[in-house]
């Protein structure tokens, strides 16, 4: 049989944390659901007008130049 962390260590569940993790979780799922029709509007028109096409490397891309002959773009 083997002893619990709890008895060697004297360490045991901290119930007022948790509690209070629970509490501010729920707080902020309260506050944020009626935001999101906000942001997901917004987030669309900012990705539309504002920023920059963003060149993404991928494995594809860098497959292809490997194939072709080409040295790796981070050389």
């Amino acid at each position: 049989m083997s002893i619990k962390v709890s008895e060697s260590t004297g360490y045991g569940p901290n119930t007022q944390m948790t509690l209070f993790g629970y509490v501010m979780a729920a707080i902020l799922v309260i506050v944020l659901i009626p935001v999101i029709p906000v942001l997901v509007p917004a987030w669309i028109l900012w990705k539309v007008f504002v920023s920059e096409d963003e060149f993404e490397h991928s494995f594809e891309d860098w497959r292809r130049g490997r194939e072709s002959g080409q040295p790796p773009s981070g050389s």
